[in-house]
C-alpha cells in the first residue's frame, strides 16, 4: 500500500469527523496513538478532553450549553493490562469489559453497531494497541451505504509494525449532508518526530473551523510506560 503524507491526509477534507491514528515512532521505540474530534454543531463543538487515571474522557466545556450528551460524552482512551483502547464512543468500555473477561477486541465489537444518529449513522471506529508485542488492531462498524437496515463490521490486524509508519481511520469521507461513512482500508501514513512535533503536525493540519480536541500518546515498546498530550480548542 502507498505510504501517504500524514499532514496531507489530515488536510484532505474539511470534516473527517473523528479520527484514530496508530503506528510506531520513527525511532522504533514507541507505539503512537492520536485521537481527535471535530464538530459542526454547537453541541459537538462544546467539548474538551480531560485526563483520567488511565486515559481521557470528553466533557462539556460549558455545561449550560450541553443539549444531548448521549453520543458525545464518553471515555475515548482506557488502559487494561498491556492494552490501550481508543475509540470514538462508549464502545471503549465494552472492549475493556470483554478483555477483562478473557475475550477479544472482535468479540466486543460484534455486540455493537453504528451510532443511531439518523441520517448520518456515524461509524464506530476503534483501536487496540499492545506496545510490548508490536501489535495493534483497528475496526470500523458502519451502516450499509447509509441504510440503517444493513450493518458492516471490518477488522484490521497489524503486526511487526515498521518504524515511522501508521494507519489512519476516520468516521466520514468528508463534509456533506448527510455525512458519508469512511470507506476502504485505513490509510497508511508516515509517523515522524517526538510527541510534541507529532502532536503539532496533527493539530495544525485539521480544519481550523471544525477541530475541537486532540489526544496523543507515545507508549514505550520496552517498558509500556507512556506520556501523553491534550490539545483543546476551547480553553
Amino acid at each position: 500500500m502507498q505510504l501517504h503524507n500524514l499532514a496531507e491526509e489530515l488536510g484532505a477534507t474539511t470534516y473527517p469527523g473523528r479520527g484514530i491514528i496508530i503506528g510506531k515512532s520513527d525511532d522504533g521505540k514507541s507505539m503512537v496513538i492520536a485521537y481527535f474530534i471535530m464538530g459542526r454543531s454547537q453541541n459537538s463543538r462544546n467539548r474538551v478532553f480531560e485526563e483520567t487515571d488511565d486515559g481521557i474522557c470528553t466533557k462539556a466545556f460549558d455545561e449550560s450549553k450541553m443539549l444531548d450528551p448521549s453520543l458525545i460524552i464518553y471515555a475515548p482512551v482506557r488502559v487494561t493490562g498491556n492494552f490501550t483502547i481508543v475509540t470514538n464512543g462508549n464502545q471503549t468500555d465494552t472492549i475493556l469489559e470483554f478483555i477483562a473477561q478473557g475475550k477479544t477486541f472482535e468479540d466486543a465489537l460484534r455486540t455493537r453497531t453504528f451510532e443511531p444518529d439518523s441520517p448520518n449513522y456515524t461509524p464506530r471506529i476503534s483501536g487496540l494497541v499492545d506496545a510490548k508485542n508490536d501489535h495493534y488492531r483497528l475496526s470500523i462498524l458502519k451502516s450499509d451505504d447509509g441504510s440503517p437496515d444493513g450493518e458492516q463490521r471490518f477488522f484490521f490486524d497489524y503486526n511487526s509494525v515498521p518504524a515511522g509508519t501508521g494507519r489512519f481511520i476516520h468516521t466520514y469521507q468528508g463534509d456533506g449532508d448527510p455525512l458519508l461513512s469512511f470507506e476502504g482500508e485505513p490509510a497508511k501514513v508516515n509517523i515522524s518526530g517526538d510527541i510534541d512535533s507529532f502532536t503539532k503536525t496533527v493539530w495544525e493540519n485539521l480544519n481550523d473551523d471544525n477541530k475541537v480536541s486532540l489526544f496523543t500518546r507515545f507508549i514505550s515498546c520496552e517498558t509500556g510506560d507512556y506520556h501523553s498530550r491534550i490539545v483543546n480548542k476551547n480553553i
